[in-house]
């Protein structure tokens, strides 16, 4: 009788030590969720939404090792999104939140925070990385992303299904990661104009509107063969041929400074465009593909002795048929804003 009471104690006491290592173990796995906000595998991320409270958006889906679009519409910044990525990666807690702050940091996370899924290419079966097996997309982390912290070296942060916001930062980085989740499609698209490379060219047509004389259009009639027929001339001429290919070979990279679509005056972005435009470059590809871009002058803002009433380092232009308006830089545009004269092989 008492070896079976022994039996029962000692199989009680460790039912006993058995649920407190299962709670315990439960307990430490919810906490280590709700603080792992970093991402491991980059490479197997497949998809990026971002929202606020206003119901800004975006959402960034990888086509290909170096190219995301935004949107479904737009192709999306490499740059802005590698950034992103490189900030989910090394997101570290610094600390949890005081329990006396607790309740003030949850209430400004509900009012205020940034919502953020990530999604990851997974297997249904997966043998220590050795057999995998069904592919497929799931979501691995939502998070909100709130303000900075006092000192401006953390952010607020809370897991999805936590009640438990910690306070995450960089290593190395002075200050607060909020701002690499912006929700602003503005901030995401890819800011390139032309991106055409010289043996991919089909023709080139420059309209210098302001002289019409010294238009002129670029042919790349087969593999060896340009063709240059200037506006001031009945047929083709003869041309500099160093000049012609630094300008042609200049289409592969061309990019625009700054998209305005939502930041200028409607009337004043009206008035611009009331103007007679400055250039139309219009850029065909050896598929048909047309890519065009209209200029024009920017004025000077204040009182200048100079001749020219125009701003010497920027203009306005329209781009993707007249759906976006942007701002571009003399110093990136000077190589393919070239006239019919500037091609002369005797200047």
């Amino acid at each position: 009788m008492k070896k079976n009471r022994l039996i029962i104690v000692i199989t009680t006491v460790l039912v006993i030590v058995a649920l407190i290592l299962v709670f315990n173990q439960r307990n430490s796995t919810l906490k280590q969720r709700a603080s792992n906000f970093a991402v491991t595998d980059t490479a197997a991320i497949t998809r990026i939404f971002i929202v606020d409270k206003n119901n800004n958006s975006v959402l960034l889906e990888r086509k290909g090792a170096s190219e995301w679009t935004l949107n479904k519409e737009f192709k999306a910044h490499i740059f802005q999104v590698n950034a992103l990525i490189k900030t989910m990666s090394d997101l570290k807690i610094r600390s949890t939140v005081p329990k006396a702050a607790k309740s003030n940091v949850l209430s400004r996370l509900s009012a205020y925070a940034k919502k953020v899924e990530i999604y990851q290419q997974g297997y249904r079966i997966n043998l220590f990385n050795l057999i995998r097996l069904f592919p497929t997309e799931k979501r691995t982390k939502t998070y909100y992303v709130g303000g900075p912290t006092p000192d401006n070296l953390g952010t607020f942060m809370l897991m999805e299904g936590s009640d438990d916001p910690f306070v995450v930062f960089i290593p190395s980085f002075r200050g607060f990661v909020a701002a690499s989740y912006s929700p602003i499609e503005d901030n995401w698209r890819d800011q390139t104009i032309f991106k055409t490379r010289f043996r991919d060219l089909k023709s080139v047509e420059m309209k210098a509107l302001e002289d019409e004389n010294e238009s002129f259009l670029v042919e790349l009639r087969g593999d060896d063969n340009l063709v240059f027929m200037p506006a001031f001339s009945d047929g083709s001429m003869p041309f500099d041929t160093i000049r012609m290919l630094d300008f042609l070979t200049a289409f592969s990279n061309i990019r625009y400074e700054a998209l305005l679509n939502n930041k200028v005056d409607e009337a004043y972005k009206d008035s611009v465009l009331s103007l007679r435009p400055a250039h139309i470059i219009t850029v065909v590809d050896k598929s048909g593909e047309t890519t065009s871009i209209t200029t024009y002058r920017k004025g000077k803002f204040i009182e200048d002795p100079a001749d020219w009433p125009y701003d010497l380092n920027r203009l306005y232009a329209e781009i993707n048929d007249g759906r976006d308006f942007v701002l571009i830089q003399y110093f990136v545009f000077d190589k393919v804003l070239r006239t019919a004269s500037y091609f002369n092989p005797e200047e």
